[in-house]
């Protein structure tokens, strides 16, 4: 009896994070990111509603492109003061987050979708990881932002996994903080997918 090809992984992001992580697991996958225009989470007040819509309306977007497949998408924002701290629009706004975020801790939230085509499958959850960010020097915060490591981060920086100099996970999963729960994602594709 011949057995079922694998399914054919599609990532609705164009997010080098998600991809990165994605790579270093050895899964073979398709990038179709979602093309949304994101909600900017001004009025967010239930932080899990607001990373599992946004991540639901990605997978709505590229869903209908494919007959079969199994479409990954994902948002990731920074939670603190009951407010939404996402992507930064340029230097001086980056400049801003990090100072809102340096010397404390806050929450970074995941909402993740995964949507099997053709059967219609879909399992969706919401993941957070407690992450201090240093409070930077002028001269710091002047060569971080001139590496542009910020660029399309929420909470305007990119996490290294080893020896961060800025920024330090809490509690929680390094790899949410890079984009995708990769722990929880493996499980869920032995629990349903495997």
């Amino acid at each position: 009896m011949a057995t079922q090809p694998p399914l054919r992984l599609i990532l609705a992001s164009g997010s080098r994070g998600r991809r990165y992580l994605l790579e270093r697991a050895g899964l073979a996958f398709d990038v179709h990111p979602a093309n949304i225009d994101e909600p900017t989470g001004a009025d967010a007040t239930d932080i899990r509603h607001y990373v599992h819509t946004t991540a639901w309306m990605k997978a709505v977007a590229i869903a209908p492109c494919f007959e079969a497949g199994l479409i990954l998408a994902a948002d990731t924002v920074g939670w603190i003061d009951g407010k939404v701290i996402g992507k930064p629009a340029d230097a001086d706004d980056a400049r801003r987050i990090l100072r809102t975020l340096g010397g404390r801790e806050h929450e970074l939230w995941t909402g993740v979708v995964l949507w099997r085509r053709p059967d219609g499958l879909q399992i969706g959850w919401q993941e957070m990881t407690r992450v201090f960010v240093k409070a930077l020097t002028d001269q710091e915060m002047d060569a971080y932002l001139a590496t542009r490591q910020w660029e399309g981060c929420s909470g305007a920086y990119a996490i290294q996994e080893e020896n961060d100099p800025y920024v330090r996970v809490v509690s929680g999963s390094v790899s949410n903080v890079i984009g995708l729960p990769m722990e929880t994602l493996a499980d869920v594709f032995r629990a349903h997918f495997g």
